[in-house]
């Protein structure tokens, strides 16, 4: 019972300092005051997913103190413990909301703070593709700062993302690990209290990737137990304050691991005692059942999904490759087994340490591959690889692709003795380790002498430019099947992608190719061939055919899907997309606004409000998730006249899809420069406004037929 009562005192200490925090913050600010945490189309998450409420302002907040108090209940049973828990956390949402309803900006640099929905959005891929297989939460210092450093690098190498509280961010800091959502190691907030931060990212996860309805407390925990691989590290002493959001992190299937033996019990598989920390990251992991895939690949830096969305500054650069300024590409290529040596990695001119530090470099990374199963179809799906595979080295950044890449080493790498190389080690591996079905042999050659890599930027583009034309004569018609893509539905349990030649995935990363490739590379996996033999309405993309198969992917959630149509039967979204079109009834148009668009829109709303009717699976009619490549796409909302419907978008997704847009525009309906026809945010978000910049451009959709 001693531990039970250490929690029932942790929640009620929570819940006094949430009572005290409202009344001030009440008094202080008034009934009307805004309470918001910005950025998110769910309230305060936590209280909306467990409570159904809605909290706007104080008045409000102090109304959900009641609610709160009712999970507070003190019988000696184990769900008394668990409801207690979840209202710990709850009551840590009303002392954070009260921050930020003083002040939208509380936290100081070194804090993240509340996530924002886009951030949580973002999760949802890598997720998926099990790139981070978990969530570890680390509160107070570990015993030494080594140890503390080897347990977050642990972690990181690991592909874990590390969320830290209250003692372990300063010995993070002291240690001078690198920190921010992009490295996946977030400084939450100084107080256990910014536990509630994390938590509003797991049930903004249900809810947007699982349609768990806000106020489905049982739906919010089994969601987060089946679906989310998350758990808790707690040095000792533990407070009882953090016994208690352990409680509720338990109730939500996140076991508790601790070094504290002090009135601690240990609870099979929940609260788990392991005094020895250079253990802890496999007794975490065996306690969440998380299986960590690792290769040992000769590279002298850490490797790890976590380093993806690393930035390399200037200043801290060693040298760069950059395809714009200098002759660079990568490329893959097929060859016969006699042609390719395993696990010949050749330089083919000077390496770094020739350099000056800061020097632009001239780098081709050619990638041969050789098996019997190999098909030439799997080389462009192979070198979109290089871009996620060259991310994961630590101190190395990678944009863009063939010969417009840009790749950065950071001094701190450099001097780590990172070489060209090991270039070739890390996607010799990675292609062996993902591609074992197909890749008998590979061999990785990397040139750097300036006097040939003319000529060999000249032969890749040949091969990219043969590639393009059979992409191009891809169409819908042309193909003998579409594909299924489930990948999502680790989190999305009914949602299902229909990937074809002219309509790529939501998430924007799964293309026909892709799809086909998948297909024959996991024949059992998430990419299944869709037959299109039976046409209800080609125009309109409705196939018998389709139905089934979303009927039998979605397990029944699903009857049928029109895949050229935004209103009639449109395919649902998970919550990965990259772009959301909605209907905008004034101008008999839609917009279209991208992820990274924090603004509003002529609907008045945000991406994250309008993600927010869209995703989890279901079908909402006059709107719809899909990737930013499809916006172009002959087939895009062809039911309802197709892309003569767009009157606006963020300019800077305008500009990003412009060239092919207005190539497709002209060939679809012979208008020129289409995209100076819609509209943006610079020079109107307003209804009104933009009816009469619509009208003043004669933009075709005024003139069609009424799209309801």
């Amino acid at each position: 019972m001693r531990l039970f009562d250490r929690a029932f005192t942790g929640s009620s200490e929570m819940f006094e300092l949430a009572e005290a925090a409202v009344n001030k913050t009440y008094d202080k600010l008034g009934a009307a005051a805004p309470v918001a945490f910005g950025s998110t189309a769910y309230y305060l998450p936590c209280i909306y997913a467990y409570l159904g409420l809605k909290v706007t302002n104080m008045s409000e907040l102090k109304a959900a103190m009641e609610p709160i108090k009712a999970l507070l209940t003190r019988n000696y049973r184990l769900n008394d413990v668990f409801t207690s828990g979840i209202a710990t956390v709850l009551a840590a949402e009303v002392i954070e909301a009260c921050k930020y309803a003083e002040n939208p900006s509380p936290y100081e640099d070194k804090y993240h703070g509340r996530a924002t929905d886009a951030e949580v959005r973002e999760l949802g891929v890598p997720l998926v593709t099990q790139d981070i297989p978990g969530f570890v939460v680390i509160i107070d210092e570990a015993p030494t700062d080594a140890q503390a450093a080897a347990l977050i690098k642990g972690y990181q190498s690991r592909g874990i993302f590390v969320f830290l509280l209250k003692g372990a961010i300063d010995q993070a800091e002291r240690c001078g690990i690198k920190m921010g959502f992009q490295v996946r190691i977030v400084p939450v907030g100084p107080g256990i209290e910014a536990v509630a931060h994390i938590i509003s990212i797991v049930v903004r996860a249900a809810m947007i990737f699982g349609a768990v309805q806000p106020g489905d407390y049982d739906g919010m925990n089994k969601y987060s137990f089946e679906r989310l691989f998350a758990f808790v590290n707690a040095f000792a002493p533990v407070a009882n304050i953090t016994v208690g959001c352990g409680a509720g992190a338990i109730a939500m299937g996140f076991p508790v691991i601790t070094n504290d033996t002090v009135d601690i019990d240990v609870v099979p598989k929940s609260l788990i005692i392991q005094t020895n920390i250079d253990d802890l990251i496999e007794t975490s992991l065996e306690a969440r059942d998380i299986k960590i895939k690792v290769s040992n690949i000769d590279i002298p830096i850490a490797c790890s999904s976590a380093f993806e969305g690393e930035i390399i500054r200037k200043a801290d650069m060693f040298a760069e490759a950059d395809g714009s300024r200098k002759d660079c590409f990568e490329l893959v290529r097929t060859k016969e087994l006699h042609e390719v040596e395993d696990h010949k990695i050749e330089l083919i001119g000077p390496d770094l340490e020739t350099f000056e530090a800061g020097s632009k470099i001239n780098l081709a990374i050619i990638v041969d591959i050789a098996g019997k199963n190999m098909q030439s179809d799997f080389e462009p799906v192979f070198e979109r690889k290089i871009h996620n595979y060259v991310n994961c080295l630590e101190g190395v950044m990678h944009t863009g692709q063939r010969d417009l890449i840009r790749i950065r080493v950071s001094k701190a790498t450099f001097e780590a003795g990172f070489r060209m190389k090991h270039f070739g080690e890390l996607l010799y591996a990675k292609m062996k380790n993902d591609f074992s079905q197909v890749v008998d042999k590979c061999q990785v050659t990397l040139v750097t002498d300036p006097a040939l890599l003319p000529n060999l930027r000249k032969e890749a583009n040949v091969i990219y430019d043969k590639r393009d034309a059979r992409l191009r004569s891809l169409t819908d018609e042309s193909v003998a099947c579409f594909y299924t893509c489930t990948l999502c539905q680790s989190f999305s349990p009914s949602h299902v992608c229909i990937v074809t030649p002219e309509r790529l995935g939501l998430c924007g990363a799964v293309s026909w190719l892709d799809a086909k490739s998948t297909n024959e590379l996991q024949p059992n996996g998430p990419c299944q061939v869709v037959t299109k033999t039976k046409v209800i309405d080609e125009h309109k993309g409705a196939y018998e055919d389709v139905n089934e198969a979303v009927s039998k992917y979605s397990h029944g959630a699903l009857d049928k899907v029109t895949l050229y149509s935004i209103m009639e039967d449109p395919m649902t979204s998970c919550g990965c997309f990259e772009c959301i079109c909605g209907i905008e009834p004034c101008s008999n148009g839609v917009i279209i606004v991208n992820r990274e668009y924090v603004g509003s829109t002529p609907l008045g709303m945000t991406f994250a409000e309008l993600a927010s009717m869209t995703g989890g699976g279901v079908q909402t009619p006059g709107f719809m998730g899909h990737g930013r490549h499809f916006i172009a796409s002959k087939k895009f909302m062809k039911a309802e006249g197709g892309i003569a419907r767009i009157v606006w978008m963020p300019k800077a997704l305008k500009d990003m899809v412009s060239e092919k847009l207005n190539a497709t525009a002209k060939e679809l309906y012979g208008i020129d420069s289409f995209c100076d026809r819609i509209a943006d945010e610079t020079i109107t978000e307003d209804p009104d406004s933009l009816i009469a910049f619509l009208s003043e451009k004669s933009h075709p959709a005024l003139e069609m037929e009424p799209i309801m």
